[in-house]
């Protein structure tokens, strides 16, 4: 009798315990915590092959049933959703649940202005909320001090994904400021709100990298140099890369973070996700991101998405999220990275450790920061252009 088994009969959640246990299974041997999370995901295929029409034609027309997926062998079977499809006008079709029942809808807009929508359930916000408290708590220990956030507040933004996820540190800081107003930053504001928090709080920065880039920048410009606090984080999401095609460099961002925020290297950390999927990849102080250990990621044969690649290779990302039960969670990403080999990280963790890379080739660059870059950039040229008048 499995793990999942034995909790199910005992009236325990199997993905609520392992979500819970997270701290737990990073010690764990990999070949172990792979049969966890390999159950608690065939478990979730099976619920989405039963409940939900349009997915169990997808798997029909594969010649995939629950029968042949039992285990964390059989994972690479299950028939993987491309994440565009959520951008179609009938993605309702991609529900489980009932439309009626959703409680949420969080949105990613490319640079096409066409809307990548995700609807999630009670269920479904349940076990993300979980997911994400639990990867900050294993990563940032947050429970106290003072949060600059360089994203908008959820009240102009609140179906933005990004905004979401990030505001979800507030909860566990003393306090924080919200420092994009009606899409545009002030960088001279966020300097005198670090500055009014020295020697009362220690400091934390929390936004994407185009933003404490652009706070950088200011502090550059003026030869200002900030000394944050020793536990001090700079935390991004939003990937790397600019509306503008440009990218910004990660070693040389850590640098200038510690040159002129004061912030050691291996407090710098990013953060991988994406709307569709309820999981964080979370950087440890060695730089590695981190997969939470009840997801599975596979990389795929970018010629063939069908072929999956070795631990190691280049590859398309997909991911595998038992805690969507809103929609199934199967979805194969736009993006290419690799698998690190070794799974067991210098941080003392066990577990796959993403290495994201970039879009694939001829996909449309277009995410929550990008898209908020762009929309911060429009604004200033016409309040520039309005000024001139």
């Amino acid at each position: 009798m499995n793990l999942s088994t034995q909790l199910k009969e005992l009236g325990l959640s199997p993905l609520n315990t392992l979500v819970g246990s997270a701290h737990n299974l990073y010690k764990m041997p990999f070949d172990t915590v792979n049969e966890y999370k390999g159950s608690v995901i065939a478990d979730n295929f099976n619920y989405h092959y039963e409940n939900n029409e349009f997915y169990r034609d997808l798997c029909k027309k594969k010649n995939i049933s629950p029968q042949d997926i039992k285990s964390f062998n059989d994972l690479a079977k299950i028939p993987l959703i491309p994440v565009q499809t959520f951008k179609q006008c009938d993605s309702h079709l991609l529900m489980t649940s009932k439309l009626n029942e959703v409680e949420f809808e969080m949105r990613s807009t490319g640079t096409s202005g066409i809307p990548s929508v995700s609807r999630r359930d009670r269920l479904t916000m349940d076990s993300a909320f979980d997911s994400v408290v639990t990867t900050y708590r294993e990563f940032f220990k947050f429970s106290r001090g003072m949060g600059l956030f360089l994203f908008p507040p959820t009240e102009e933004m609140p179906e933005m994904g990004m905004v979401k996820a990030l505001n979800v540190f507030a909860g566990l800081l003393d306090g924080s400021v919200n420092l994009v107003k009606k899409i545009t930053f002030n960088p001279e504001k966020a300097v005198e709100v670090l500055q009014s928090w020295d020697g009362k709080h220690t400091r934390h920065i929390v936004g994407p990298p185009f933003l404490v880039y652009r706070l950088i920048k200011y502090c550059m410009d003026r030869n200002i140099k900030l000394n944050l606090e020793k536990n001090s984080f700079i935390i991004t999401l939003g990937g790397w890369k600019r509306f503008t095609g440009e990218e910004i460099p990660r070693a040389e961002f850590n640098e200038l973070c510690h040159e002129y925020l004061g912030v050691q290297s291996y407090n710098v950390r990013d953060m991988y996700g994406l709307v569709e999927a309820n999981m964080l990849a979370v950087e440890c102080h060695k730089q590695e991101k981190h997969i939470p250990p009840w997801v599975h990621v596979s990389m795929r044969n970018p010629h063939n998405v069908l072929e999956e690649v070795e631990y190691g290779e280049r590859g398309v990302i997909a991911i595998y999220d038992p805690t969507s039960i809103s929609y199934p969670g199967f979805i194969l990403t736009e993006d290419v990275g690799y698998l690190r080999k070794d799974t067991f990280c210098e941080c003392g963790r066990n577990g796959q450790t993403l290495v994201y890379i970039s879009r694939m080739p001829g996909v449309e660059v277009g995410c929550c920061a990008i898209n908020l870059e762009k929309f911060i950039e429009e604004k200033e040229k016409g309040m520039a252009i309005k000024g001139g008048i």
